[in-house]
């Protein structure tokens, strides 16, 4: 399983349209074979930061999601709605 934690930093007038747009990219994704999670989130001390906490089954699942309507769509549109977008983390969940 690989999880991705993307970032960003919403410009205070946006927020709402991004939460619009972003709430679409989620409901969607969700839908996909190889997601096995995918939520987003806001930070409770700065409201302009919000992180997409994804779950993957394997990086095909990801690399699909990416070519994906939805994404190609949807994605591109934050740009204009961020102040910043900071790195991107992947991760390999380990078994305890």
């Amino acid at each position: 399983m690989i999880k991705i934690i993307a970032r960003r930093i919403i410009k205070s007038d946006c927020i709402e349209a991004f939460e619009a747009l972003a709430a679409e990219l989620v409901r969607e994704s969700r839908k996909e074979p190889g997601c096995l999670s995918y939520t987003l989130n806001r930070s409770n001390q700065d409201p302009r930061i919000h992180m997409f906490i994804e779950s993957w089954a394997d990086q095909a699942a990801i690399e699909e999601h990416n070519a994906s309507v939805h994404f190609t769509r949807i994605v591109p549109q934050f740009a204009a709605l961020s102040e910043e977008r900071l790195p991107t983390e992947f991760f390999t969940e380990l078994e305890a």
